[in-house]
């Protein structure tokens, strides 16, 4: 069983489309969807500079963009999920949106994150070791938030940087503490405004029921309805990532082999431990598209008849 994996903001890094642009039609798919971003995706993912693609306005769409674009060069997985603003990108490729509603979602997000960020200065820490209960007892003492519990030993924080300051004076016991470049604290209370900005997007935005299993970031769960999925999607914004239960739902469900896609290396970072067994690839450059194609084929099963009838995602175009 095989699972595509988008990464989430924070994955970005200067020039990581370069190579990319050199294969057919990829270009002008980009291109194209540049204008539904309000931005040009192809000047970013090339000449970009590190501090422009860390805006959250850029940085999102620029993912969500990228995911996409490689999934549809690769063949069919049997599932999908994305970390925080990869979800996104994992529910067109399930069909549940059009590769192109779900570039224009993110621009909304994306925009609507930041413009929270300016309303009260806040951030996120990392947390990396410790026992997790004391861990997420300190986090709650503090007044922070658990924002993303990403798997055994790695939990980010999120709050105002006044009270981040406080809790890295009086760290909780084993563990280790990193503060994060980013310009808010994202899946907190802080990110409210943008919820609402968000469902006023997703609610004249067509879904359709998965193609394929789907997974959500609230609790790990297989979504089953594309309704269900774009509400979760839309309430994420201000309330934790479970990429641990996440990866505890692969387990379960047979996942052999996950390929993240562009620009991977933080999902499978993570799976190395959490999935003992799994094969993994993190997608970087076009030259790995022999090695996903043939991971494609040897662990991929055949898509159901009522999937294949219609409801697969088309990512070249409207649906």
């Amino acid at each position: 069983m095989l699972i595509f994996t988008a990464p989430g903001q924070g994955a970005q890094t200067p020039g990581f489309l370069t190579p990319w642009l050199e294969l057919p039609g990829l270009a002008e798919r980009l291109g194209g969807w540049s204008e539904l971003a309000g931005r040009d995706l192809i000047r970013l993912g090339t000449t970009g500079s590190a501090e422009e693609i860390t805006d959250t306005a850029v940085a999102q769409p620029l993912l969500v963009a990228a995911a996409i674009a490689v999934a549809g060069l690769l063949g069919e997985p049997d599932a999908a999920a994305g970390h925080s603003v990869g979800e996104l990108a994992a529910g067109a490729i399930a069909g549940v949106t059009s590769a192109e509603d779900a570039i224009r979602l993110t621009r909304v997000r994306g925009e609507a994150m930041a413009a929270a960020c300016g309303t009260e200065p806040t951030g996120m820490t990392a947390l990396l070791g410790g026992d997790e209960a004391t861990v997420l007892a300190a986090i709650d003492a503090a007044g922070l938030t658990p924002a993303n519990i990403n798997t055994a030993g790695q939990i980010v924080a999120g709050g105002t940087l006044a009270q981040l300051e406080a809790f890295a004076a009086n760290p909780p016991a084993g563990a280790r503490l990193r503060p994060l470049r980013v310009a808010g604290a994202f899946h907190t209370r802080h990110m409210a405004p943008a919820v609402d900005a968000l469902a006023a997007a997703a609610a004249g935005t067509s879904v359709k029921d998965p193609a394929i299993t789907l997974l959500s970031n609230r609790d790990g769960a297989v979504v089953g309805s594309g309704q269900d999925w774009m509400d979760r999607v839309v309430r994420q914004v201000a309330n934790p990532v479970r990429w641990d239960l996440c990866m505890a739902t692969m387990s379960g469900i047979g996942v052999t082999a996950l390929i993240e896609l562009l620009p991977g290396g933080t999902l499978t970072g993570m799976a190395k431990r959490a999935l003992p067994g799994v094969e993994l690839l993190a997608i970087k450059t076009p030259d790995q598209l022999d090695a996903a194609r043939a991971l494609v084929a040897s662990h991929a099963t055949s898509v159901s008849p009522d999937a294949a009838s219609g409801s697969a995602p088309d990512l070249k175009k409207e649906s």
